[in-house]
């Protein structure tokens, strides 16, 4: 079964000034290695002419992909601090890549670290962090007297009824959380006496932002 996780809505950019440098943070949800490289080759020649365009990135699955770059900067200092801004609000699927533009004054190790966390995280909240739960596409067809019963039993347990259909049956279309389904599917069969036709269909990722389900 696939597994929920956390990650960036949107890309998005942000920026700081820390002693007159310039650390501009660009983010982007991500599903792939090559979806990485090309958003960071993306930027670099978006700011070319920049010192530095330094990246972390993680994505989820059995074997997480995790990768962080300094591009140039002192080791340490740019690339683990900005990884450790997306583990530490365990996002996954996500990417950010800082440029900096030179101010002239030197910050010091302690100094971008600090810059490079901090635009990092500035980033994630102009690309607003949102949870993806993996629900489960369910079917229900009914005799028009079991309606009621199935929409308090999907209402009073927070699934949702993406579609329902008025034909010689009632054909309900509902998301279902996929942790939820077998019990969901048992509780169909009993309260309709056994009469419901129910099909389960595939799992998908739906969107979640303040705990409330988004349908593009």
């Amino acid at each position: 079964m696939k597994k929920s996780f956390r990650t960036i809505n949107e890309r998005a950019e942000a920026e700081i000034v820390e002693k007159k440098s310039r650390f501009i943070a660009n983010v982007s949800p991500i599903s792939s290695e090559e979806e990485a490289t090309n958003f960071i080759a993306e930027i670099k020649k978006q700011h070319y002419n920049a010192r530095h365009n330094c990246f972390a990135y993680v994505i989820g699955g059995d074997i997480p992909i995790v990768r962080f770059s300094d591009d140039g900067e002192p080791n340490g200092t740019a690339g683990k601090p900005i990884l450790d801004v997306l583990l530490g609000e365990k996002i996954e699927n996500a990417i950010i890549v800082v440029t900096r533009y030179f101010g002239g004054t030197l910050l010091g190790t302690g100094g971008l670290v600090r810059a490079y966390g901090k635009s990092a995280k500035e980033g994630i909240l102009a690309g607003k962090i949102v949870q993806m739960d993996v629900y489960t596409k369910v079917f229900i067809s009914v005799d028009y007297s079991l309606i009621g019963k199935i929409q308090y039993e999907v209402s009073n347990n927070g699934h949702i009824i993406i579609d329902t259909e008025y034909t010689d049956l009632v054909k309900f279309s509902l998301y279902v959380k996929s942790e939820l389904v077998d019990e969901f599917i048992k509780n169909i069969v009993n309260i309709t006496n056994n009469v419901a036709n129910i099909n389960k269909e595939n799992e998908y990722f739906l969107k979640l932002i303040n705990g409330q389900v988004v349908l593009d």
